[in-house]
């Protein structure tokens, strides 16, 4: 049998994914071993099965973590969290990229003693970062989106729901905010 499709949702404590984006999965390997080490308990399971010579269950799809586990209160300063944080936008022409077709901005450039800070970078496409060079946007004729703040996790959080996966098992849904219209 072929299980390597099948990845478990994995959920905090109460309930709620670790993270949107990325969406918190991990292995079947893993969401096995966690079910035996007695970290997680198995909410919902699918079709498929894996056997041992003594035992035989169905693989967990949505498994809960026994164990809250805090969310960071301020997130990490990470090229891909300023992109998350910007919606993968570019802030001076409002275009949505796939993260490896962004850069970051520097408002105030490094040649000018502007700091890598969340206040002073932000998503750019290339051919924006290129236009507006090493200039302060007042000496161009360009418009920034927004000014850039530090994020809060749970604006990351409520920002990554903006970009499902490409792949949502149906068991998956219930456990997920998703805009999706709740069947009567």
């Amino acid at each position: 049998m072929n299980a390597s499709g099948n990845p478990a949702l994995v959920l905090n404590a109460d309930f709620r994914p670790l993270s949107y984006y990325p969406l918190s999965l991990c292995s079947w390997q893993d969401a096995v071993k966690s079910v035996f080490l007695n970290r997680v308990s198995v909410i919902e399971k699918y079709d498929q099965s894996v056997s041992s010579p003594t035992i035989s269950f169905k693989l967990p799809s949505v498994i809960a973590l026994k164990d809250y586990v805090m969310p960071q209160r301020k997130p990490a300063f990470t090229r891909f969290n300023v992109f998350l944080r910007d919606n993968f936008t570019c802030q001076y022409c409002a275009k949505k990229f796939a993260a490896n077709d962004l850069t970051f901005d520097h408002l105030v450039p490094r040649c000018l003693h502007g700091k890598t800070t969340w206040q002073n970078v932000v998503s750019a496409c290339t051919t924006c970062n290129l236009k507006k060079g090493r200039k302060l946007i007042q000496n161009t004729d360009m418009k920034l989106l927004k000014r850039p703040v530090q994020p809060h996790s749970m604006q990351l959080q409520n920002n990554g729901r903006n970009f499902p996966p490409n792949y949502l098992h149906d068991s998956w849904r219930d456990y997920l905010y998703w805009d999706t219209e709740l069947e009567n």
